[in-house]
């Protein structure tokens, strides 16, 4: 890797060697000189900060030989000692958060405070696991058999495949690579071209937990490559399950090829999420959560806030409040503590940004504020834009697909709360939900089975913003995958019902007699 002086002051708070990040099972590799670099611009000014060499399908197939090899060594180890190297992981990334958190700030352009927030959501889930790794339960059944006993019990699937995305380019990785981990599992990684640093620091502090205790190589790997690494990923039956974060077009297409060879697919992909506002919802509770749910991560959370939905009884109050606080919004480079929202990841996400906004008015919407692409010596990078505030309907094109990008669509819902619910429903996604109301009747209904059809509903609070105690994941084009918390560890493992005939006869089940 070649990089720059800013980057190697980061890099040298992460204690981090000077190797090739491409490819990594914890020791340095010997790459093809054919392999191509990627270059590295922060959004945050635009600058080079480091040109990565690409993996190729050769060194993935080093890669994949290497962790099949540490697999049979991974999952003889007790789980609750699994649990204890997740535990220093956690320690490590502890030791690490404030350089780490400013890596992920200056790669990906979230802001610092964000940045932090990430760092700390790997080491909770580290936690997590470390308790989940001595409650990898299965359950004892009845018998209709005299002297006979069932149960179910969980093992280890083999090698899972990590696909990650540039908006969380840490956090969604350690969702899957700690929980798989304690449940015997060995990991590739391949993140997103977008954001390899971040990875590859991390590949470098879970090497050195591994090295201090002795385990090989293998059981977390990292590949850094392009979309033929993924596809290649995804087409291999060596890999029992591909968890993929991404776009839905990038998830069907990894979801056609893990199935066609009957896989197991994790996907999380896009999101249309909405808060509906009643007429009895807290509106100060209710605009914070919009603000930060619609311009956090500048809109690139697969949860942002993309429609509010409002009862017509309050919707000029709640408009003109919206309007005046987008007015005021600290827009600039996210490393510094007075910004809130820093810039797009790239050019290409500015591109898709402006598209919406004429597509916004050529469909008869109302752009209300916002939708410059900012210039002058703050905005060098020429990433950031001022987050957006429309007027539209529900039914428009641009407003029933996910633009990546700080656009925020007000739409107006007149009568009783199934109104409102059948609006929010009305997209082809479904992760993330919320309703503000201090009326039971509404949120209860909101929670119903007949209610939000998203995998998150929430009362009172924004739709972004998930704790990892809970399972993370959508329905519809959303993908249907559950990650984090809750019981989601059963994605990393396979199943096996047990039946032990501890008599000496030998009844068959259904009273079934068969006497040779």
């Amino acid at each position: 890797m070649k990089h720059t002086q800013e980057i190697q002051k980061i890099l040298e708070a992460l204690q981090i060697q000077d190797r090739n990040p491409a490819f990594s099972t914890g020791q340095s590799h010997q790459f093809n000189q054919k392999n191509h670099w990627l270059k590295i611009d922060s959004p945050a000014n635009g600058k080079l900060i480091a040109s990565v060499q690409m993996a190729s399908v050769e060194d993935l197939e080093t890669v994949t030989q290497k962790a099949q090899k540490a697999f049979p060594i991974w999952r003889k180890i007790p789980a609750p000692k699994r649990g204890e190297i997740v535990r220093q992981i956690g320690e490590k990334l502890r030791l690490y958060k404030e350089p780490l958190g400013k890596l992920v700030s200056y790669e990906m352009g979230k802001i610092y405070q964000e940045g932090l927030g990430e760092v700390q959501e790997m080491i909770d889930i580290c936690d997590f696991a470390v308790g989940l790794s001595r409650q990898l339960h299965g359950f004892t059944m009845h018998s209709e058999r005299p002297e006979h006993r069932m149960y179910d019990q969980y093992h280890p699937l083999g090698l899972v495949g990590i696909i990650s995305a540039f908006n969380f380019p840490v956090a969604v990785w350690a969702w899957n690579a700690m929980i798989a981990a304690v449940c015997g599992d060995v990991c590739i990684w391949k993140p997103s071209e977008k954001t390899p640093l971040t990875a590859w620091a991390c590949q470098n502090i879970v090497a050195k937990v591994l090295e201090e205790n002795q385990l090989p190589e293998g059981i977390f790997s990292l590949v850094i490559g392009d979309a033929e690494i993924g596809a290649k990923m995804s087409s291999d039956s060596r890999f029992p399950l591909i968890s993929a974060t991404g776009s839905t077009r990038m998830g069907k297409k990894v979801g056609e090829a893990v199935g066609a060879r009957l896989g197991r697919a994790l996907l999380e992909l896009g999101g249309n999420n909405a808060i509906i506002l009643t007429e009895n919802a807290d509106l100060e509770m209710a605009i914070r959560a919009i603000v930060f749910g619609a311009v956090g991560t500048c809109g690139q959370r697969c949860t942002s806030t993309r429609r509010v939905i409002i009862h017509e009884a309050i919707y000029e109050k709640v408009k003109n409040r919206l309007v005046k606080i987008y007015e005021n919004l600290p827009i600039g480079n996210p490393l510094d503590t007075n910004t809130l929202v820093g810039p797009l990841v790239d050019k290409l996400a500015v591109e898709s940004f402006t598209d919406a906004l004429e597509k916004i008015k050529n469909e008869g919407g109302k752009i209300l504020i916002g939708g410059e692409v900012l210039e002058g010596e703050k905005y060098t990078s020429g990433n950031y834009v001022k987050p957006v505030v429309a007027e539209v309907e529900n039914h428009f094109e641009i407003v029933q697909e996910e633009t990546f990008a700080p656009i925020l669509y007000l739409i107006r819902y007149s009568g009783e709360i199934e109104n409102a619910i059948e609006i929010q429903n009305d997209v082809k996604q479904g992760l993330s939900s919320a309703i503000f109301s201090t009326n039971i009747l509404e949120t209860e209904t909101f929670l119903a089975h007949w209610g939000s059809d998203c995998g998150i509903a929430n009362v009172n609070i924004g739709t972004s913003g998930a704790e990892i105690g809970g399972a993370f994941g959508g329905e519809k084009e959303t993908g249907g995958g559950r990650e984090s918390g809750s019981d989601a560890w059963k994605a990393y493992m396979r199943r096996q019902t047990n039946t032990i005939n501890y008599s000496r006869e030998l009844p068959l089940a259904q009273g079934i007699k068969f006497d040779v």
